[in-house]
């Protein structure tokens, strides 16, 4: 009888820590799958503004060698991705192209100007940065002109906020909600050990002494679940990268790094501040409340 009985708590000890376990998996999965969604928001609004050019038209007399040498001097500049420079001859085949009219042969000549394309750094594609850079070079004695789509601009930058704003308070209520199922789980694993606690306490236990085998299971607890749930977004990833190679999921590694070892973290710190309060209820508990 006393064998069976053992073998019964056991079971039932073993089919709850397993319970925590997934529990705290599928908690800080579900968080994690957000910090991507998070990541890769921002990498994607960077993306766009990268993609907004401004562009520098040359007066006909500059020569190549000119346009060349201040293309160098761009490049060199805090806010510059990259540059491209555009030949009037390239220029009117593109518009050929695009268009299918050879516009040159009823002109007799090609109006368009020799050019540079400057792709911007996205911490620098707002309204107020672009137009800073735009005044830089307008008054360039080589450039006759400077143009950039000043209301793509101010809708990249309007959306960008929103998106972020949003993207900041969904994120802040799914920790919270992590830490609310977390901290439930792990209040009714130590709830069943409640008359445990109480008994070691009755026979002289120190509080300190109750507490510790309880925090440190449920920090191995909430390591376990942790590492279960990096293994699965590991694979997610891993598998959207695979379907979706242009979104760059593995491109930004600190990024991803940081996002592990935040997830991480988290479970192992909400798995003890847990254990830690829901021990030192039960340890000021009279023992005739321990059945309420």
């Amino acid at each position: 009888m006393s064998k069976s009985f053992e073998k019964y708590h056991k079971r039932r000890l073993r089919s709850s820590f397993i319970s925590v376990v997934i529990s705290i998996s599928l908690v800080l999965f579900l968080l994690g799958i957000l910090g991507l969604l998070v990541i890769n928001t921002k990498n994607v609004s960077n993306y766009f503004k990268e993609k907004a050019a401004i562009t520098l038209f040359f007066k006909n007399d500059v020569k190549k060698q000119g346009i060349l040498n201040l293309q160098k001097k761009i490049n060199k500049e805090s806010f510059t991705k990259s540059t491209k420079f555009i030949s009037k001859e390239d220029a009117a085949k593109t518009y050929i192209k695009e268009n299918g009219e050879d516009f040159m042969n009823f002109l007799g000549y090609n109006p368009l100007q020799n050019s540079i394309d400057i792709f911007v750094k996205a911490d620098y594609v707002t309204p107020e940065k672009m137009a800073e850079i735009e005044k830089k070079y307008a008054t360039n004695q080589f450039i006759s002109d400077v143009s950039y789509d000043k209301p793509l601009i101010g809708l990249l930058t309007e959306n960008v906020k929103k998106i972020s704003l949003f993207m900041l308070i969904f994120s802040s209520l799914a920790t919270l909600i992590v830490v609310v199922l977390i901290n439930s789980s792990i209040r009714l694993s130590v709830y069943s050990k409640r008359f445990t606690i109480k008994t070691m306490q009755m026979v002289g236990a120190t509080k300190r002494f109750i507490r510790k085998p309880f925090i440190w299971r449920s920090i191995l607890l909430g390591a376990i679940g942790a590492t279960l749930a990096l293994i699965a977004l590991s694979a997610v990833i891993y598998y959207i990268n695979n379907k979706f190679p242009e979104l760059g999921l593995i491109n930004s590694q600190i990024e991803l790094a940081s996002l592990f070892g935040g997830i991480f973290l988290i479970g192992i710190i909400i798995t003890w501040l847990s254990t830690y309060f829901a021990t030192q209820r039960f340890l000021n508990l009279r023992t005739d409340e321990l059945y309420f």
